[in-house]
């Protein structure tokens, strides 16, 4: 139950359902569920979290009733898989909330999910950087047992609101805060999530052709001027998940690690 919603979690894959009003991080309680044995598709769901943690020790603003703030455990993952993980999760998160956003609901590498006030990407990739509004972030953490990988905790942050407090441009690292449309339920994010997320550990070491244009479907960052992880202008991403940048002279760089920073 959630929101007073009744969720079929047998016919949503979910083998455990864990629902807090309040914790330090559903993060944190995925991984001490998981040490205790806690099996694949384990979801823990929290109304507020008091240090809900995005990429490189960002802080996501996490207040009930805001958002679905919510970890997934995963055990039945590929190692080879782990490079896309990031971003498969990302494009799944995109095509669930889809319905439930007014514009287009965008990608930024490798995970961040975005909304634009546009009709297609081509619109939105010449707006401002910074009328782009963050909808929702993904933390991937992985826990191995000498060299086999022992559990995947994918957790995720969506806004189901504009959070009230007044700091909240600065929550986001200075990004504009976007939200689902009033009224969606949390329920309903949820089980459009479910099956597509829990599935993702079985994919292959790459994105097939399907995801690649899939993701540059959404890819809002191309054609944008980056600064980080190197200068260059976003060409998009190779079939194993790495951001690729050019040099506009006619080279391409690879980068598989760091964040993408971007001139506005």
């Amino acid at each position: 139950m959630l929101d007073g919603v009744a969720l079929d979690l047998a016919t949503l894959g979910i083998a455990q359902f864990v629902h807090h009003e309040r914790v330090s991080s559903t993060m944190d309680v995925a991984h001490t569920l998981a040490a205790s044995g806690a099996p694949h598709g384990t979801l823990i769901v929290a109304d507020g979290q008091d240090v809900g943690r995005g990429r490189s020790g960002k802080r996501w603003h996490s207040a009930a009733p805001d958002g679905l703030w919510m970890t997934w455990l995963l055990r039945d993952v590929t190692v080879a898989s782990l490079g896309v993980l990031s971003l498969r999760t990302g494009l799944a998160i995109a095509e669930a909330v889809a319905p439930h956003v007014d514009g287009l609901v965008g990608l930024k590498w490798p995970n961040d999910v975005l909304t634009a006030d546009a009709c297609d990407v081509d619109a939105a990739r010449v707006q401002p950087w910074s009328s782009l509004g963050k909808l929702a972030g993904v933390l991937v953490e992985t826990r191995w047992r000498d060299q086999s990988l022992d559990w995947v905790a994918i957790g995720i942050g969506i806004n189901t609101r504009i959070p009230l407090d007044a700091d909240r441009e600065s929550v986001l690292a200075g990004r504009r805060v976007a939200a689902v449309r009033a009224e969606t339920p949390r329920a309903t994010l949820l089980a459009a999530l479910a099956r597509p997320l829990l599935a993702l550990g079985a994919g292959a070491a790459t994105l097939s052709r399907t995801e690649r244009a899939a993701w540059a479907a959404r890819d809002v960052v191309v054609g944008r001027e980056a600064t980080s992880p190197a200068r260059g202008v976003v060409v998009g991403v190779a079939d194993d998940g790495a951001l690729l940048l050019g040099d506009g002279a006619g080279q391409v760089t690879v980068h598989r690690s760091g964040s993408l920073e971007l001139r506005d």
